[in-house]
């Protein structure tokens, strides 16, 4: 055994865990100083003002970047929000997210809404937050001032987001779309694409609810593969041309993946994310679970939930995001597929699912899933090198996980404003037991989230096009 190595000047200690680096899994200890990683090594002995965090036994990760939530801010009243959305997202693990331009009122495609809704999230989260804006039919005047102001990158529709009002978020036609890469290409800057042909999905969905059929297999029909890869084939069509970053997000089955990797293998500045309910879900839970595990793009089958796992082990999916797109419970209570609100509550299970069914049961080393959940999200949306990885230096964003704790999820384990999720009931072999944000420990299994809401808006490091 090693001598114990004093170091005064630490904060806190993580000592006796498995650490998880980006080349492998090293027994450390972490040492963390004004909120930062100040020293990786073994038997750091503290100092009596040092506070020490029992690691053993347990497995030390950075902590998951979620850059795909909707917490419906600002004016949507009794939905998410970011006390109970980022509440729920340190109780799985994750210290910082991306939220999405909609579905508050106003949605986030111009300067002023942007204002509205990052007053409305300071003191209120968590965790560490940034922001996308939109790209919607008539704002490309307002790209600029968005990007300069911070958004990390802008979110468009191909197809049609729904909602009603004059304040909604609205899909783009192709000129807008083809104008916005334009424009986004101009200013260095990544869209992020709803990959969904609305031709076909409108015109499917149309005659299921005119023959009505709206079971769960319909509204599945209704959004075929066949809608997905027509939009993802048009976007990388106009990305070519204008030379714009693209980020496709949720893509749900592997005939998208390779089309996309296939562009990244051309040089194509192009990433893609799926979500874990796209590798834990198939559409026949669809008809067990009903309308909690809507999505769009629809839940898939067997076989393809399959080969989606192949493609993550395989290093063709950049990163895994939750998509948590929450509702209140009631616009779920419907016989009818296509009248209920699609969108599935799910990021406070998003680190557990993957590494139960990822590493314990596939055994896809824990180093590969660390990329997706965190560094690699980072390094493409210019949160890296203050986040992504357990490094000397870097944002001390920490995520202590006991790989040997079965449990079923019960509801009154979730955080979440509205507590139903496709994941209830369901055995996790894994679980989060303390998640630190920069040294401070927001949630510990136990005693819950902390006191206070320390969680900062982070503005992306500048660079063109983001890492791929």
């Amino acid at each position: 055994m090693g001598a114990w190595i004093m170091t005064e000047c630490l904060e806190v200690i993580i000592r006796g865990g498995q650490v998880v680096l980006p080349d492998g899994v090293y027994a450390l200890d972490i040492g963390i100083k004004n909120g930062k990683i100040h020293v990786l090594r073994q038997l750091l002995e503290p100092s009596q003002e040092c506070k020490v965090i029992d690691a053993s036994g347990e497995f030390v990760l950075p902590g998951m970047i979620d850059v795909h939530v909707h917490f419906n801010e600002p004016a949507l009243g009794d939905w998410e929000g970011f006390v109970s959305g980022s509440a729920s997202l340190a109780a799985g693990g994750c210290t910082a997210y991306i939220d999405m331009p909609l579905n508050g009122r106003p949605p986030t495609t111009s300067l002023s809404a942007l204002n509205q809704k990052s007053a409305l999230a300071y003191g209120q989260s968590y965790v560490d937050y940034a922001f996308w804006g939109g790209l919607v039919p008539g704002n490309l005047k307002s790209l600029e001032a968005l990007a300069e102001a911070g958004v990390v990158g802008f979110k468009a529709f191909m197809s049609d987001p729904g909602g009603e009002g004059e304040d909604i978020f609205r899909g783009v036609d192709d000129v807008t779309l083809y104008e916005g890469m334009q424009q986004i290409a101009a200013i260095g800057g990544i869209l992020a694409l709803h990959a969904e042909s609305e031709p076909l999905v409108a015109g499917l969905g149309a005659e299921a609810q005119h023959a009505s059929k709206t079971g769960f297999r319909d509204y599945a029909a209704s959004r075929p593969v066949l809608a997905e890869l027509e939009a993802v084939h048009r976007a990388l069509f106009y990305a070519k041309q204008t030379g714009c970053a693209l980020h496709f997000v949720h893509i749900s089955n592997p005939q998208a993946v390779e089309l996309i990797d296939q562009a990244k293998r051309t040089g194509m500045n192009v990433t893609l994310e799926t979500c874990p309910h796209y590798l834990m879900l198939t559409c026949d839970d669809m008809g067990s679970l009903g309308t909690i595990s809507k999505c769009a793009p629809p839940l898939r089958s067997e076989a393809e939930r399959e080969e989606m796992w192949k493609a993550i082990a395989a290093g063709k999916i950049d990163m895994i995001t939750s998509d948590h797109s929450p509702c209140p419970t009631e616009l779920k209570r419907s016989d009818d597929w296509f009248q209920a609100w699609g969108g599935i509550s799910g990021a406070q299970s998003s680190m557990e699912l993957i590494l139960d069914e990822g590493h314990l049961k596939r055994k896809i080393p824990l180093p590969l899933l660390s990329r997706l959940l965190s560094e690699n999200p980072a390094r493409r949306f210019g949160l890296f090198p203050r986040k992504g990885t357990i490094q000397v230096g870097m944002d001390a964003d920490l995520t202590i996980f006991n790989l040997n704790s079965p449990y079923t999820l019960a509801a009154n384990d979730l955080y979440y404003r509205h507590k139903h999720s496709p994941y209830v009931g369901r055995q996790l072999n894994c679980r989060v037991t303390a998640t630190l944000c920069r040294g401070e420990v927001v949630y510990r299994l136990g005693e819950g989230v902390s006191l206070s809401r320390k969680g900062m808006l982070l503005h992306p490091f500048k660079r063109k096009g983001g890492d791929r």
